[in-house]
């Protein structure tokens, strides 16, 4: 066993061999001559060699002397790039604030407006990534190439957005309605105000304060009910009355009503009239004209005073009733 005798500088200059001969040198040298032949032998069986062990272990070496350099080199690349992105999300603010005052000025319908700044926005900042990335040296058509290829990957996985794209463009060129108007669809029944036309989605406020979303292709594909596209609205109302009760009678106070309720357009006819014998019913129709604004408080309004006025003159609205008749088998 090696026992060290004599340290300078932090290097064993002697030591004492196992057969007690005092021997002077590097130490880490005499061990590597001792150590050259066995390992050169280890690495040979490994399938390797010395030498290109060594050039391993030199090119790590000049990796990690050279990786702080590139560390900063790349994060003032990026701050710069995040910058640049910052910069460029301003000047994208700036420009679609241009477009809209544009629009405004050439009265543009609200629902291209909204359609416009979304598409345009959404467009801005894929060039602007582009940019970016070819300013840091990042081959453009390159990326381009891969955007396209990731593109019709994106589009196959994503018909339905596409389509909603598609269904938004139609919607604004064809113009079946516009923000204001208040539409009824037919695919689920819903119904309200247009507040929104997105790139995707068409946005409804209903009359219960709630928002709901259609997306733009099932409207520009299904069919809807614009009640907006005309100044008034024809109001058709039904109610049932006991086949005991006085048919004229109920009539009567029927339109009686309507001639009293101011809203209702008196000059476009007011109809009271039987429409149908039901099961356990007379069903009575009543039919008259209103401002589309005027339309829900002149229904909810004249079918709480039918019922109040029906009540009071004993005209008998009737659950719905069954007979039953039991005959006696011989």
């Amino acid at each position: 066993m090696m026992i060290p005798d004599i340290l300078q500088g932090g290097k064993l200059i002697a030591y004492t061999s196992d057969n007690g001969e005092s021997v002077s040198g590097n130490f880490l040298e005499t061990v590597s001559e001792n150590l050259a032949e066995p390992a050169g032998a280890i690495l040979e069986a490994a399938g390797t060699s010395v030498e290109e062990v060594t050039e391993n272990l030199n090119a790590f070496q000049q990796f990690m002397k050279d990786l702080p350099p590139k560390l900063l080199q790349f994060g003032i690349k990026a701050v710069c790039a995040l910058l640049l992105f910052w910069l460029g999300s301003k000047l994208i603010k700036l420009l679609r604030k241009v477009v809209r005052k544009s629009m405004d000025r050439a009265n543009a319908d609200l629902g291209l407006k909204q359609f416009t700044d979304s598409l345009l926005k959404a467009v801005l900042y894929v060039l602007l990534v582009i940019w970016i990335a070819g300013a840091f040296g990042i081959e453009t058509t390159s990326l381009i190439a891969v955007l396209g290829s990731a593109g019709v990957a994106v589009a196959l996985a994503l018909q339905g957005s596409l389509s909603n794209i598609t269904g938004g463009v139609l919607l604004l060129l064809l113009k079946p309605f516009k923000v204001g108007d208040y539409i009824k669809e037919d695919s689920k029944n819903n119904e309200g105000f247009v507040t929104e036309i997105g790139l995707f989605y068409t946005k409804l406020h209903t009359l219960d304060e709630k928002v709901v979303i259609l997306p733009n292709g099932t409207l520009a594909n299904t069919s809807l009910t614009n009640v907006n596209k005309a100044p008034k609205r024809r109001l058709i109302m039904n109610f049932g009355i006991s086949y005991d009760a006085d048919v004229a009678k109920a009539k009567k106070l029927a339109m009686e009503l309507m001639e009293k309720e101011e809203k209702v357009l008196k000059d476009m006819g007011v109809q009271v009239y039987v429409d149908a014998l039901d099961a356990s019913q007379v069903t009575i129709g009543v039919r008259a004209f209103v401002k589309r604004e005027d339309y829900f408080d002149v229904k909810w309004r004249f079918t709480e005073d039918l019922k109040r006025v029906f009540d009071e003159n004993g005209i008998e609205i009737p659950y719905q009733k069954l007979d039953v008749m039991i005959k006696e088998m011989p």
